[in-house]
């Protein structure tokens, strides 16, 4: 099975026929610096792989991740997490302090 990257100036989709008769898509990307390409052809030296076999583990990662949670999901979440806790009541604790 093989998937092909072409590095270039802008996203660009095309359909290639591989072995086994499927097809699968190609990534064109269009005006990459040139420091980030040394980057990446560095990277994939590093790890023991070619330029495009690095690119495939960088975008199945990038796919993989989860969305970011918006701060309305992160706030219900840690509101639900609170109900099922036994809470004091701070307004009695700051009388009781200020009693002291």
């Amino acid at each position: 099975m093989r998937l092909s990257f072409f590095i270039c100036p802008t996203a660009r989709y095309h359909y290639a026929r591989v072995s086994g008769g499927g097809e699968m898509p190609n990534i064109l990307i269009r005006d990459v610096e040139a420091t980030v390409l040394e980057k990446l052809k560095r990277r994939a030296a590093d790890e023991g792989r070619s330029l495009q076999s690095e690119m495939q583990v960088i975008l199945k990662d990038a796919a993989a991740r989860n969305e970011p949670l918006s701060e309305l999901k992160i706030a219900r979440r840690i509101r639900a997490s609170l109900k099922t806790k036994n809470q004091s009541n701070s307004a009695e604790l700051l009388r009781e302090d200020r009693g002291r």
